[in-house]
């Protein structure tokens, strides 16, 4: 899921330099927001290409990976709060509202540190790494919250820095990810995220929206645990 994640930054890229001349900072955004509402054929296709290149799932856990990031792009709802402009430079302020994958994740994975039997593959084996290592770093908050997500790292990596230390701590069962994808099948509460969207207009006058920080990827795909 890392790989996921780390990659989903190709999608924001693609998406902000596509478009037609926004008016104003905070029509750009909401067509950058909009994009993903809507299921954009660009987005798709990004997500299609990034779940097929992740070696950890197989075919039936990529689409249902797909299925989950498409319910969290179609559930996206958000609220312009500000908008700042400075001569070419503009900040648009946004609370955005979304599934909350990161909770079923954080949940899910200590589930799997506490019953790791129930998680074995078929040849018996599971996570080869200490997991007391990672026991004893949630116990004395050695794992914090910093970059992630897609893209820089989302949705780099992915998903935080909590995800970023879990994932590096975990291979993960086919049975786990089985487990895991369920979890988040079933969530249905919701977490809201503030993001600052920097702007800067080009020589055409085109307001040109700049890439976003893997923090704040990682909030758009619900996988921010900060």
């Amino acid at each position: 899921m890392k790989k996921i994640l780390i990659l989903f930054s190709l999608i924001l890229l693609f998406i902000t330099g596509c478009g037609t001349k926004m008016g104003t900072p905070t029509a750009k955004v909401e067509e950058f927001l909009g994009k993903y509402q809507s299921m954009d054929t660009a987005v798709l296709a990004q997500l299609d290409s990034v779940i097929a290149n992740d070696s950890g799932m197989s075919d039936d856990q990529k689409k249902e990976y797909r299925g989950l990031m498409e319910k969290q792009y179609q559930n996206l709802s958000y609220k312009i709060k500000s908008e700042e402009i400075d001569g070419n430079n503009a900040t648009v302020d946004v609370e955005i509202e979304v599934y909350d994958y990161a909770t079923s994740i954080t949940e899910s994975r200590k589930y799997y540190s506490e019953h790791r039997d129930e998680f074995l593959d078929d040849d018996n084996t599971n996570n080869t790494k200490d997991i007391e290592t990672y026991n004893d770093s949630v116990e004395n908050n050695d794992i914090v919250g910093g970059a992630v997500e897609e893209a820089g790292d989302a949705i780099g990596d992915a998903i935080s820095g909590v995800g970023d230390a879990i994932e590096e701590m975990f291979d993960e069962t086919s049975k786990f990810i089985d487990y895991k994808i369920k979890q988040m099948k079933d969530v249905t509460n919701k977490t809201k995220y503030d993001i600052t969207f920097y702007l800067t207009k080009d020589n055409n006058d085109e307001w040109i929206l700049e890439d976003i920080s893997d923090v704040d990827r990682e909030k758009l795909h619900g996988l921010y645990e900060g």
